[in-house]
């Protein structure tokens, strides 16, 4: 059965298109078959899964052209399936709102239920309409967060619109679990906020910690993850890692 997850946070620059690429990558070494999603108008989860902005199909050809949802899917180097985003999700996001079609994500995912093994959604550093489709679509939500004080907030709310909509029964999401990014442990407050963490979500904190590193950055720029880029880098292993915690979290249920 398709687990479809939505990497979700408010705040920009905490990792999330990192995580969704590296964990779609990561889970698709171990021979399950993976989409990845690309929400974001920047489309920088296209760029790090190779694609070639401009020159693909996205949610919005479904949308407004009526494009058959396997036409826009393609193959990333990496080894799983990609849908890519760009600068007409924008218009997307729009006309959603506009025209009263919520759930568009929803109903076109169902599609492809036989198809894959999971399916990661990116979505925008904000929680407007295209977030907000992903929430309704996804069985579980990833939340990664920076170990700084102003990365806690937003989280909560996050964490309080997925309860409404469950308790709503407009989606069946859940939160799966925190991911700490870009640690740095030699960091005085990275390990308060850690622990802190620790204290108040000790259920949901992922027990892996996703590094600082320079090769997670540089992948992107090659057009592939950084677990493909730099194997043996201490982000690679983490996110491989990370995708044997969250195996274990949703399938050894």
């Amino acid at each position: 059965m398709n687990k479809i997850l939505a990497i979700a946070n408010q705040k920009g620059g905490v990792g999330k298109t990192t995580t969704a690429v590296n964990l779609a990558a990561s889970l698709a070494g171990t021979k399950r078959k993976v989409l990845l999603i690309d929400l974001d108008p920047q489309g920088n989860a296209s760029t790090a899964a190779g694609m070639n902005k401009g020159e693909t199909n996205t949610l919005a050809n479904i949308f407004f052209d009526q494009t058959p949802i396997n036409e826009c899917i393609y193959k990333s180097p990496d080894g799983y399936d990609v849908i890519p985003g760009g600068q007409d999700l924008i218009a997307l996001e729009v006309s959603i709102r506009s025209e009263g079609k919520q759930t568009f994500l929803t109903k076109e995912l169902k599609a492809l239920e036989g198809d894959y093994d999971y399916t990661i959604i990116d979505t925008p550093p904000t929680l407007n309409q295209l977030t907000i489709e992903a929430l309704f679509a996804a069985s579980g939500t990833l939340i990664p967060l920076q170990c700084e004080y102003y990365s806690l907030e937003g989280v909560t709310g996050l964490m309080d619109t997925i309860q409404t909509l469950s308790d709503k029964n407009l989606s069946s999401n859940r939160v799966l679990g925190i991911v700490r990014t870009m640690v740095d442990m030699r960091n005085n407050l990275a390990r308060e906020v850690s622990n802190e963490l620790e204290t108040h979500f000790s259920h949901l904190v992922f027990n892996t910690l996703i590094p600082r590193n320079i090769k997670l950055a540089e992948a992107p720029s090659h057009g592939v993850s950084g677990v493909k880029y730099m194997p043996n880098s201490y982000g690679a292993k983490a996110y491989l890692a990370l995708a044997g915690e969250l195996i274990r979290k949703v399938e050894y249920v």
